[in-house]
Order: C-alpha cells, then structure tokens, then sequence
C-alpha cells in the first residue's frame, strides 16, 4: 500500500511526500452507542487503516488527491472560512480536522495530500475517524507538531464528525484510533477519555465479517438514536445515561425513548463485565456478555437487520460456549464481530461460507485481525 501511496502522489504532485502518516480503522468488541453517552466502550484498532501522504506548500492551498475514489481530486484554502464540500463529501473529514487543527492554534501551512486506505467501505471499521487522525496528524506534522497530543487528536476528528459531516458521533473511534496499543483492546472511559490497555490472549481470534449490507450514519438515524438518549438523561435528571447504575421505573417517558436507555444502562455495565472477562480468559462469559450486547442492540435500540441478526446467530452457533458474535458499529448494516480461539477460526469460517451470502449472492468478505497500533507517522 504504501508503494501504491508514493506513485499517487507523484503521478498528481510531480515529486515525493515528505511524510506519511498512517491511522488504523477499528472493530468494537462492545459498548454500542454508548459513547456519546459518556459512558464505556472496549474497540480495539485493526490492520486495515488509511495512509495520508504529505508535502507543504506555500500558497496557503490544500490540494487533495483520493486514491480509492479513482484518483479523484479537490482543493480548499486556508486563508478562507474551511467550509463543507457537498460536491467532494468525502474530503470534508479533511477538511474539518484542518479546520480544527487551526482553531486549537496550529500554523498549519498548505499542502498536497494523498490517501489511500484498504478499509472496505460501509463495513462499520472507522473508515472515517481513520482518514481524520491520518490526515490531523500529516497536517500537524508538516505545522512543526509531529508529537502532537493524540487525544487532541481525536477530539479535533470528532469535531469534524459534528460540523463537516452531519454525524452526532461519540468518541470512540476516534480514541481508539489514534491511541490503541497493539496486542490489546482499549476499555475507554468516554467521558475521561481514560484508556486502559486490555491485553487479548495470543490464541484468541477476532474475527470480522462484512455482512455485504453497507451501512450509513448520516441518514438521521444515528442521530435520532443520540436524540432519544439525551431525551431519556433530562427525563431522569443526569447529565448523560452513563449516570444511571440500575435504569429507574419509566416514570412517563416515552416507550421508545426507554427502551433505547435500558439498551446503554445495560451495556455499560456489559462491557466492564466484558473487559474483565477478556482479563480472566473466561471466554464463556464474554460470550454470553456479547450474545446480550446483540440482543439489545436488536430489541431496544432496534439497529440491526434480520441479515445481520441471523449472521451473528451462525457465528454464535458455529462457536459455541469458547466465544461469541455480535453486530459491531452504528447499526443498520456493516459487519459482525466474533471472539474465538484461534484453533476453531478455520471450522467457523467454513461455517459462514457455507450458510450465509450477502444480499448480491456472494460468500462475505472474513477477515482475521489482532488489534494493531494507533495512528503514527511512517
């Protein structure tokens, strides 16, 4: 990949980069759509990321070339309000870090970028938090800040989320991002933004597989969901649903708006039990923790598919009790995580390929990670 990088930037900026920063995209093992809701999450990055070459310019002009949209180009400049780009909506992730990076004070100077990235799109991994910590830290490097804070880092990506994208996202994946420790989870405190390293056992497999159904966030749905729980928070009188321990009696709030609150209660309470069980090596347990995680997510935050549904009940059947499955980011589509030992991923894989087609009839894409570093200039 990074070859491929080098002949994209020369071939459209006539010389080599000065840098290369690459961010990783991630995989929640689980803690969904609990984020934004100050509470807890255990993601860890994976091998697949995004690479951002770099190189100054002097003219205050940032020129952007995509590699996995065909080569497609656009421009911005910095001496003007960084505004969103419908007609280029992919470089408004760029866009907006930059933007971020100049309003925590950067001297940011132009520049040429390329990226490319092997992320498949729509799967759910943080294609975007990846391009936004890739890009932040090529734009902080080449400003003079290659050390630049990686948490500042993260909340300058997830800023961009907010005001360039139209996505009311948490934080997560842009922590995990930009901080994970390779060989471990990261359990993250999201209102903290605390990171404690959970270490997965060597013969322990995490196992990704596309659901062929490609999932977005921007459709209102994400956000409706962020709506109901700040809704549900006023209503029981807390600053955010990572305040209640136990979920009170309703009390006269909406159904829906309950139901989403007894889905976050619970899984922050899941992926603390979760992380202690992957502590303990006691993969029953985080199983069945996981098994519960989906069944929420299917019954009372109602963000997953019966393709999806059924997927994850192949995996759980095809593992049994020495692990679990369960739908993995936003919802409403994209990729299904398992946990299971290593010596059982060929079995289980065969399982899939013999069960389950994506909705264009073909087997799903499986892929074996183990949780890689986080974004870092190459």
């Amino acid at each position: 990949m990074i070859d491929a990088l080098h002949r994209l930037f020369g071939e459209h900026f006539g010389a080599g980069p000065e840098l290369v920063a690459r961010a990783p995209g991630r995989v929640n093992l689980i803690g969904e759509h609990t984020d934004y809701n100050d509470g807890f999450v255990l993601p860890c990055a994976i091998s697949r990321q995004t690479m951002v070459a770099a190189r100054r310019r002097d003219d205050g002009q940032v020129r952007i070339v995509a590699g996995d949209l065909g080569g497609v180009t656009t421009a911005f400049s910095l001496s003007e309000p960084i505004q969103p780009d419908s007609a280029a909506p992919w470089s408004n992730y760029v866009r907006g870090v930059a933007d971020g990076l100049l309003e925590a004070g950067l001297d940011l100077p132009g520049a040429d970028l390329a990226i490319i990235g092997d992320m498949p799109q729509g799967a759910g991994l943080s294609s975007s938090a990846a391009l936004e910590n890739a890009a932040g830290l090529a734009l902080a490097a080449l400003a003079g800040q290659p050390d630049f804070d990686r948490s500042r880092l993260a909340l300058i990506g997830q800023r961009a989320e907010h005001r360039f994208a139209g996505c009311q996202c948490g934080i997560m994946d842009q922590l995990v991002s930009a901080r994970a420790v390779a060989g471990a989870a990261l359990l993250i405190d999201c209102r903290s933004l605390e990171c404690a390293p959970v270490s997965l056992p060597d013969d322990l497999a995490v196992m990704i597989v596309h659901s062929g159904i490609e999932r977005g966030l921007v459709d209102g749905e994400y956000n409706l969901r962020r709506q109901q729980c700040e809704a549900a928070a006023r209503h029981f009188g807390v600053a955010a649903l990572r305040d209640l321990a136990v979920l009170p009696a309703a009390g006269g709030l909406d159904p829906v708006a309950y139901a989403r609150a007894r889905h976050v209660v619970g899984e922050n309470a899941r992926t603390l039990a979760a992380a202690d069980a992957l502590r303990a090596g006691d993969l029953a347990s985080l199983g069945a923790l996981m098994a519960e995680s989906h069944a929420a997510m299917r019954d009372d935050f109602q963000i997953t598919l019966p393709a999806i549904d059924a997927l994850v009940e192949l995996l759980q059947q095809a593992i049994g009790s020495v692990g679990g499955a369960r739908m993995t980011g936003g919802g409403f589509g994209g990729a299904v995580v398992a946990l299971l030992p290593v010596a059982e991923v060929k079995r289980v894989r065969a399982a899939v390929l013999a069960s389950y087609r994506t909705p264009a009839g073909e087997p799903p894409l499986i892929m074996i990670e183990t949780p890689a570093a986080g974004a870092s200039l190459l």
